[in-house]
């Protein structure tokens, strides 16, 4: 006796199997995970932009981990949905929602007054939150959006923290930067994109200040145990591409995203070079460098200028106020 397969049968197999095949290689190409299994138990941890997207995902896994856990966040409902979410899932309790809106600097300097009031330790800040060519925008100072929200707000919240993080080492402070960063350039004569304003140059602009922010800190903060490093995540699927002139039409994201998908990192996948920068116990001596999928990557020649570097350092603290404290 023999038996037929039904030719609708092997139409569907071959298409499950093209599926998951595709599926391993998004995988395989989002880079690997890290699989340290550190345990953070007793150890405070502040991730800005963390209602969402890739801070989601480093506070989930941080979460796991037993960490004390401050979302620092713009919106408190968005923020106080994914804390529930995680501490259900986790079963951590020690996770707090704090209002931080980094284009404020009144609000970043109240996010830390609080803090101080509330923890007397801090052992890995993660400058995660971001923005991406926006329409042209000015945070509540009068700072280009990107570069105020991106660049210096996080220069702010991590001077005002260094006491801290001084008191807790070894610490960590890791900041996400992007591969963007090699089509930026300091615009020494207009940092502030006032004469001329292109969303993505000063995207990559605010993204190069990452670079040089970390490498200047690392140099400042050499032997006091805490470790300074940039990472680029990968090309991610999150909130952060909503001002992308391609999300604005449905048909379009529906067709770049479905285009693209395979070369696209998930949330979870963009958060592990993150986590492995911030936890990998053989990456406390290292400072002052720069990671893609967990690994030391090369940056652009201009984030290599130290000149650059200490002058944007300068106007940086004169813009957020720190030469006057």
């Amino acid at each position: 006796m023999s038996f037929s397969i039904p030719k609708p049968y092997y139409i569907y197999a071959a298409g499950v199997s093209l599926v998951g095949g595709a599926y391993l290689l998004n995988d395989y190409i989002s880079g690997p995970d890290y699989e340290g299994e550190q345990n953070l138990k007793d150890k405070v941890v502040i991730v800005t932009g963390s209602n969402t997207g890739i801070g989601k995902e480093v506070v989930r896994n941080l979460a796991k981990r037993e960490a004390k856990i401050i979302m620092a966040c713009r919106d408190m409902e968005k923020c106080e949905e994914a804390r529930s979410e995680i501490v259900l899932q986790t079963q951590n309790k020690y996770i707090y929602c704090r209002q931080c809106d980094l284009a404020s600097q009144e609000s970043i300097r109240h996010f830390v007054n609080q803090f101080k009031t509330e923890h007397s330790k801090l052992h890995i800040l993660i400058n995660n939150a971001g923005i991406m060519r926006c329409q042209k925008r000015y945070t509540t100072e009068g700072i280009e959006m990107q570069l105020g929200v991106n660049h210096m707000g996080h220069f702010l919240l991590t001077n005002l923290l260094l006491d801290v993080l001084k008191t807790s080492v070894p610490a960590r402070v890791v900041n996400v930067s992007s591969a963007a960063h090699f089509k930026g350039t300091i615009k020494l004569k207009d940092l502030n994109s006032d004469i001329n304003y292109d969303p993505a140059k000063a995207y990559s602009q605010s993204k190069l200040a990452n670079i040089l922010f970390t490498r200047e800190l690392a140099n400042k903060l050499k032997g006091t145990g805490i470790a300074v490093n940039a990472v680029h995540p990968g090309i991610v699927n999150t909130e952060i591409v909503r001002h992308m002139k391609f999300n604005q039409n449905y048909f379009s994201r529906l067709f770049i995203k479905s285009c693209m998908w395979l070369f696209v990192k998930t949330p979870r996948k963009g958060a592990q070079t993150i986590l492995y920068v911030a936890l990998e116990p053989s990456l406390q001596d290292v400072t002052g460098v720069y990671f893609s999928n967990c690994k030391v990557a090369d940056v652009s020649e201009e984030a290599k200028n130290d000149d650059i570097a200490r002058w944007l350092w300068a106007v940086s603290e004169k813009w957020t106020g720190l030469n006057l404290v």
